[in-house]
């Protein structure tokens, strides 16, 4: 079952940081992560799938934090929100050095560095062949990059949803704490709402479900699993309605 439009959801971490599976824990930003993610998608772009990528900007900074720490919640989600952009402008930059034509658009308005988010534009884009990259994340404060890689995915009409996590899928408990947590290979978006299992947060899934939209969760960073996800192989956790 492979697919003709999909959305990549990644975390920051992807592009580097402390935290990153094969990172040497340096910049935020690592230019050699930024070409490993770049030459997946490659791989995607190679199959003629029309590709979509929302990247969080966690690797940079963690809006939460700052928003614990006594900042003003909208004022931390804006700089959270800026914090994608770099990430976006720097697989972008990857993919082009790749010979991958791509676009950033960013849902907040910045027009030197970013097209503005247009749904039509967006789509026309990617069948020409163009990689998007979607920043800035839903442009408003209290919602996560995953509502929207969920509303996005759900804009361009895409036919999944592809989670990123650097584990190989859903688990009933974290399975670094707990050698005999259980992977779960299929779970419904209702069971993954009553369940409160940890895939993405409960808005993004509530309108995937609404949408009929389907989830992967995946591990990205075991070599060849993007293209096995695109080509709707079994592996990872699939959440379907």
């Amino acid at each position: 079952m492979g697919m003709n439009r999909v959305l990549l959801k990644l975390s920051g971490e992807a592009l580097g940081g402390a935290d990153a599976p094969g990172s040497s824990g340096g910049a935020a930003v690592d230019p050699a992560a930024a070409t490993r993610l770049a030459q997946q998608l490659v791989e995607v772009h190679a199959l003629g799938v029309e590709t979509a990528v929302v990247i969080g900007g966690g690797n940079i900074l963690r809006g939460k934090l700052f928003s614990e720490a006594g900042t003003n919640r909208a004022t931390a989600d804006q700089m959270g929100m800026l914090a994608t952009v770099i990430n976006a402008l720097a697989l972008s930059d990857a993919l082009e050095r790749l010979g991958i034509d791509t676009r950033v658009q960013s849902a907040v308005p910045m027009p030197s560095i970013a097209e503005p988010f247009i749904r039509r534009r967006a789509m026309r884009h990617m069948e020409k062949g163009r990689v998007v990259l979607f920043a800035g994340g839903t442009g408003n404060p209290y919602f996560t990059t995953d509502s929207a890689a969920a509303l996005r995915a759900t804009e361009i009409g895409a036919e999944v949803l592809l989670k990123a996590t650097k584990v190989d899928g859903v688990y009933d408990r974290d399975p670094v704490e707990h050698a005999d947590a259980k992977r779960y290979e299929s779970l419904t978006h209702r069971e993954v709402l009553d369940q409160g299992l940890a895939v993405m947060d409960a808005t993004a899934v509530q309108l995937c479900m609404e949408n009929r939209l389907p989830i992967c969760v995946f591990n990205l960073f075991e070599p060849g699993n993007l293209v096995r996800a695109v080509r709707g192989e079994s592996l990872g956790t699939w959440v379907r309605t």
